[in-house]
């Protein structure tokens, strides 16, 4: 992403309200980028997923992420007490989409093959899932697949994503910069 907002935060106050964003430039100089996605992307990684497509810079394969959108404030309760973690903030996307129990939805939604001796593991768990958790803005979403195969030739979503990238797979939900081919010169 050569510039623009990547990520925003918002407290209870308009004031507390902060923007940052990316100044550097396209280290790739617009090659093509995918950003593999699952149930196990949480905060950062669904920070960068989220600002990467909503600059129409990636396309997201996998499935729906945690949905870890919140800033927590770790306050020191002094020598040997302990801390307190607070809630201070949501995390939006720069269009401004809440992360928050909602989680990150892939362009190109990939569903690993589980093996049956993993299918009974609950591995469904998201944000939404978790006691105490701070609410969404809008609909919450549970927690989706999060399984990732140990072998390469077996990931069906690291599959997807090199063929979208060799263009052997064609998707009209695929963002227009995504797929772009680079000019030779």
């Amino acid at each position: 992403m050569g510039r623009g907002e990547v990520v925003s935060t918002r407290g209870r106050t308009p004031e507390e309200t902060q923007r940052f964003v990316a100044r550097g430039g396209d280290l790739t100089k617009g090659k093509p980028l995918v950003v593999l996605i699952n149930g196990g992307s949480a905060s950062a990684s669904e920070i960068v997923a989220g600002a990467l497509r909503d600059h129409k810079r990636a396309t997201i394969i996998g499935t729906r992420s945690f949905g870890k959108g919140s800033v927590q404030t770790i306050i020191p309760l002094g020598s040997n007490n302990g801390a307190l973690a607070l809630t201070t903030a949501r995390y939006y996307t720069p269009s401004g989409k809440s992360i928050q129990a909602q989680g990150v939805t892939p362009d190109i939604e990939v569903l690993q093959d589980v093996p049956d001796e993993l299918k009974s593991r609950s591995e469904l768990k998201g944000e939404a899932s978790m006691r105490g958790h701070l609410a969404a803005d809008g609909a919450e979403q549970t927690g989706s697949q999060s399984y990732v195969p140990p072998s390469e030739k077996d990931d069906k979503a690291l599959g997807a994503a090199y063929n979208l990238l060799r263009g052997v797979t064609v998707n009209a939900n695929v963002p227009v910069a995504a797929t772009k081919r680079p000019v030779a010169n």
